[in-house]
């Protein structure tokens, strides 16, 4: 369950509650700690374990399954991954409706949802080009639950580039899946754009994550257009699968230098009563 849960992109749903909490005013908050254990192993299972269970065809023609980048799950093993997924996940879930304020439990609903239709029929986002990309938008919503939950306004400023930045994210990461994708009848925004479609899709998301990221922090937003044009740049070049492929390693390194220069920043400012 572990394995299927991703561990190295656990970061994707940690890392901006963590930035919430923050930009909430709070280097550390007690309220926080259920929301944070909760977007560990839980939500990071209940995510790629529907979608490898819905994956199941596309997976087995994939060279990339079975490893640090994904498991490969075999069809005795599906029940037991959604009672792993149900026993993890409700308890968080029931406990928040409970305990937290306003409305962040309809956004928290709205962020679960999200992520399960992305891979579960009927919606199934995953399979319909543009809305898997646009769908991806939900791994920025931490940073507007979590802050509400702490009983403050979200930035929505950054919530807003971090969206644009994971709508880019996705989009670009599909691409060294097309062949896979296509041999299994699902078009996705990659798919459906090609190699040189990604460049100009995810270049355009991330110019605007950027813009997005100089509102509220110069260094990240520098940072930010320094390697997603990087990333561009070298598909462009050499507009190959595997390209993406070698690019991959990097797009996961993306959001911990991302994440680390703003949350140096961030726990600095807390640290020594600049920031709020």
């Amino acid at each position: 369950m572990v394995h299927i849960s991703r561990p190295v992109l656990w970061i994707n749903t940690i890392g901006p509650a963590v930035l919430g909490m923050w930009l909430a005013g709070h280097l550390w908050h007690w309220d926080a700690l259920a929301l944070l254990l909760w977007l560990t192993l839980p939500f990071n299972l209940l995510i790629y374990g529907v979608n490898d269970i819905f994956d199941q065809e596309t997976d087995a023609r994939n060279p990339r399954k079975g490893s640090l980048e994904g498991a490969r799950i075999r069809a005795g093993e599906v029940f037991s991954i959604w009672v792993s997924v149900l026993v993890t996940n409700l308890p968080f879930l029931i406990y928040f409706v409970w305990a937290l304020p306003g409305a962040a439990p309809l956004w928290i609903g709205l962020y679960l949802l999200i992520f399960v239709f992305y891979s579960a029929p009927p919606l199934r986002f995953k399979a319909r080009p543009f809305l898997d990309s646009l769908s991806n938008a939900a791994y920025a919503l931490p940073m507007v639950f979590v802050p509400i939950a702490l009983g403050t306004d979200p930035i929505w400023a950054a919530a807003l580039a971090l969206m644009a930045w994971s709508v880019a994210k996705h989009t670009f990461d599909a691409v060294q899946d097309i062949e896979e994708d296509k041999a299994a009848g699902i078009t996705t925004t990659a798919v459906r754009l090609g190699v040189r479609g990604v460049v100009l899709w995810s270049g355009l998301w991330w110019t605007s994550a950027t813009i997005g990221f100089a509102m509220v922090n110069v260094p990240v937003a520098v940072v930010n257009a320094l390697i997603s044009a990087g990333l561009l740049y070298k598909l462009y070049r050499s507009p190959l699968i595997t390209t993406a492929h070698g690019l991959y390693r990097y797009s996961i390194a993306f959001p911990y230098v991302a994440g680390a220069v703003a949350g140096i920043q961030l726990a600095a400012a807390l640290l020594l009563g600049w920031y709020p």
